[in-house]
């Protein structure tokens, strides 16, 4: 069932290229494939049974390249599964939205099914091969998302996304490639590259490989100093396109720390943990500082996600500092599982804003905040959104950001105390959320917003019901966690060994 979950997507993108589908199908297509993907993997978590440290469930294996030791490899652990469903809702969710565009439908839902193809085959691979496949894919289908259905200077942007995280892709299979010629027998295989970890004790050749894997993830994330391409790659992207790129794309960066790096380096991974934890504090302070600069709502939304990734990168780098006894132990795990959290959170909460900008890209063509005032009186159920989705976003608790906001800090600042300074990153987030807030929805109508038509029912679902789970994990985060925690322990125990 995997791996129907994987590729029933592309098969349905590859069905939409036919010439005899007329374009008004597409579009329910789109819809169709992607809610039944939400219930395939709705289905993979009711029948999930954790499979214990280094193992995966689900599990299928096919010979592919065996003179390399590569196969097609797939499986999932509690991590995994719980990226993989916050994908096909987030594809779910962009389908719904994406109804009532008439530009190339046939040809946007194609792409974007193709897209949601290589998602979920990053977040089930377990073969660096299958992985680095996946992950070098979903960059071709951002770009041609951004290119052809974006706006403003979308070619420049377009390009500059492509060429920076392509750049990193090549750093990373350098990485894999280290990490196979260092194995013994040679192996691309995920699983067992863990289990028996290559360049242990191989000093400065095992920290210059986890270095080339650790840039390609960076940029993808993507951290201080490599989120340039970020700002204009979503101010110029179609709505759907920033919602998939913010909520799930930058996810196979942080997913790739703890799936690869972590347990496959051990060792380097402590070696580099100080300098992680820094680019943590530094991205989530210059991210929030840098979205407080900005007039310009989808940029401060991206500036917003450099903040919230810094979190995860705070976290998982604070799980490679060493301790001195069980408490630390106990520290390191839950800051990965404030990880994780995070990466599920904040894929929920800023696919939900992206949808809203794009509300007003459709009715004024400007995303200019000075431009508005007053949407809340001819906008209420926009507003309502907004504010829902803004205060989720800088952790108010009762919603999703909080929970995995709280594990972060209570495991980084237990094992690093002095990385209790990024805590400044929430006070700066409120500031910027609720400026933005302010100057779009209060005070009299004026300017663009006089005679702002409020969100149709396409528009406000979606949004809705990614901002209905953001609720649900803020109030019982339970079921999650029950999901991520084991994968979060295992990876934190394999780095403080």
């Amino acid at each position: 069932m995997l791996s129907v979950l994987v590729l029933l997507p592309l098969l349905a993108a590859a069905a939409l290229l036919v010439p005899a589908v007329p374009d008004r199908w597409a579009r329910w297509v789109f819809v169709g494939t992607t809610a039944l993907e939400v219930v395939l993997a709705a289905v993979l978590w009711a029948r999930f049974e954790d499979p214990g440290p280094g193992a995966l469930a689900f599990e299928q294996q096919v010979r592919w390249i065996p003179g390399l030791g590569a196969s097609y490899h797939v499986g999932l652990d509690g991590l995994s599964l719980a990226l993989a469903l916050m994908t096909t809702v987030v594809f779910a969710a962009c389908a719904v939205y994406a109804l009532g565009d008439e530009q190339r439908p046939k040809l946007q839902a194609a792409l974007f099914l193709a897209l949601e193809t290589t998602c979920l085959g990053v977040f089930a691979a377990a073969d660096l091969i299958v992985f680095f496949l996946f992950f070098d894919l979903s960059i071709v289908g951002m770009y041609f998302s951004i290119h052809g259905w974006g706006h403003g200077d979308r070619a420049r942007s377009a390009l500059q996304f492509f060429l920076y995280t392509f750049l990193g892709s090549l750093a990373l299979l350098l990485g894999f490639i280290g990490l196979y010629v260092a194995s013994e027998p040679r192996t691309f295989d995920m699983v067992a590259l863990a289990a028996d970890p290559p360049l242990q004790g191989s000093g400065a050749t095992g920290v210059l490989v986890l270095g080339a894997v650790l840039l390609g993830l960076a940029v993808k994330t993507p951290t201080v100093p490599f989120h340039t391409w970020l700002p204009p790659a979503h101010t110029d992207a179609p709505a759907i396109g920033s919602a998939v790129l913010a909520g799930v794309m930058l996810k196979l960066g942080t997913y790739g720390f703890v799936r690869i790096a972590m347990p496959m380096l051990p060792e380097a991974w402590r070696a580099w943990a100080p300098v992680l934890v820094v680019v943590g504090v530094v991205s989530v302070l210059w991210g929030a500082l840098v979205a407080l600069a900005q007039s310009d709502l989808k940029r401060m939304v991206a500036y917003t996600s450099v903040n919230h990734m810094g979190y995860v990168v705070l976290a998982v780098g604070a799980a490679g500092m060493l301790g001195d006894g069980p408490a630390d132990d106990e520290a390191r795990a839950t800051a990965v599982t404030g990880a994780a959290t995070q990466m599920v959170s904040h894929g929920l909460l800023t696919s939900a804003l992206f949808l809203l900008a794009g509300v007003l890209w459709t009715r004024r063509e400007s995303y200019d905040l000075a431009a508005y005032g007053g949407l809340a009186a001819p906008a209420p159920r926009f507003a309502t959104l907004l504010v829902l989705a803004a205060l989720g976003s800088l952790g108010l608790p009762g919603l999703s950001g909080f929970v995995a906001e709280l594990q972060v800090f209570a495991g980084a600042v237990a094992v690093v105390p002095w990385s209790a300074v990024a805590l400044l990153g929430i006070l700066l987030m409120t500031a910027v959320l609720l400026r933005a807030v302010q100057q779009l929805l209060t005070g009299p109508v004026h300017g663009l917003a006089e005679g702002f038509a409020d969100v149709r029912a396409r528009e406000w679902v979606p949004v809705a019901a990614l901002l209905l789970l953001a609720v649900v994990i803020g109030l019982a985060p339970r079921p999650l966690l029950d999901l991520l925690e084991p994968a979060a322990a295992a990876a934190a125990a394999l780095v403080s060994r």
